[in-house]
C-alpha cells in the first residue's frame, strides 16, 4: 500500500488506484498507475490482488462515487496533522491504512454512490445533495430543518427532497433519525446516563418520543436495548 506521501516509492504490480478529491468530493477508483494530474488529490496505491483480498471490490474501469463524511474526516487528519518527521510518517501510514479500510467498509456496505452524469438531477445538483448528506452526517446534533439544509446547499426544497431520496433511498428526516438514533444506541451501551439524558442529547425532547423512535428502529426500548448488549449485534 502506497500513500500519496510516497511519491518516490515504486509502484506495486497490477496497481489499483483510489483517488480522495476533498474539492470536487469525490472518490475515484481506477484499475491502473496514477497520473501526474493527480498530484494534488490524495492518493492510495494498492496492488489489486491485496484489494480483493482485503474485502474491496476492484474497479474494471475508472468508476467515480461522491465522497463520504466519514471519508472526509480521515483524510482531513491525514492532511492536517502538525507532526513532524518519523512520528509524521508513521501517523499518516496509519491514518491511510484507515482509509483503506473504511473505503472498503463503504464499498461493502452500499454507502458509495455513483456519481453519474444521469437521473433526477444534475451533476451539479448531485454534488450538493451530496453536501446535504454531509452537512446531515456531521452535525446531526444541531436542529435541522429541511429549510436550512436547502440553503445550505444551494437547492430547493423540492429538488433537494427529489435528489436526496433518489441518491440514498431515504428522506432527509430518515437520514437525520438514523444517525441521532445510531448514536444514542452507541451511548446506551457505552455510557451510565440516564435514558432520557440520551435521548435529549440527541434531539428528542421528551423520552416518549425518543423511546417511540427508537422502538421503531431497533424493535425494543431503550432500556431493554442497554439490559441486553446481544442485541446491538
Amino acid at each position: 500500500l502506497l500513500c500519496g506521501t510516497d511519491a518516490a516509492a515504486p509502484l506495486p504490480p497490477q496497481p489499483m488506484t483510489l483517488a480522495f478529491d476533498l474539492e470536487g468530493a469525490r472518490l475515484t477508483l481506477a484499475p491502473l498507475a496514477p497520473k501526474e494530474e493527480d498530484d494534488a488529490r490524495l492518493l492510495l496505491v494498492i496492488q489489486t490482488a491485496a484489494f480483493t483480498r482485503v474485502g474491496g471490490e476492484p474497479a474494471s474501469q475508472q468508476v467515480a462515487y461522491h465522497l463520504p463524511s466519514c471519508l472526509r474526516a480521515i483524510i482531513l487528519a491525514i492532511g492536517g496533522s502538525a507532526l513532524t518527521g518519523e512520528t509524521l510518517k508513521l501517523y499518516r501510514l496509519g491514518k491511510s491504512i484507515e482509509l483503506l479500510c473504511e473505503t472498503i467498509r463503504a464499498q461493502s456496505a452500499g454507502d458509495l454512490v455513483l456519481i453519474t452524469g444521469e437521473g433526477v438531477i444534475s451533476l451539479d445538483d448531485a454534488r450538493r445533495v451530496a453536501a446535504a448528506r454531509r452537512l446531515i452526517d456531521e452535525c446531526w446534533g444541531q436542529k435541522l430543518t429541511l429549510d436550512r439544509i436547502a440553503r445550505a446547499c444551494g437547492l430547493n426544497r423540492a429538488k433537494l427532497t427529489r435528489g436526496f431520496r433518489d441518491m440514498f433511498g431515504c428522506t432527509i428526516a430518515e437520514a437525520i433519525a438514523e444517525r441521532r438514533l445510531s448514536q444514542a444506541s452507541l451511548m446506551l451501551l457505552t455510557t451510565d446516563l440516564p435514558v432520557s439524558s440520551i435521548g435529549y442529547e440527541n434531539g428528542y425532547l421528551n423520552n416518549a418520543s425518543f423511546s417511540r423512535a427508537f422502538g421503531r428502529r431497533y424493535g425494543v426500548s431503550p432500556s431493554s436495548f442497554r439490559a441486553s448488549p446481544a442485541l446491538a449485534a
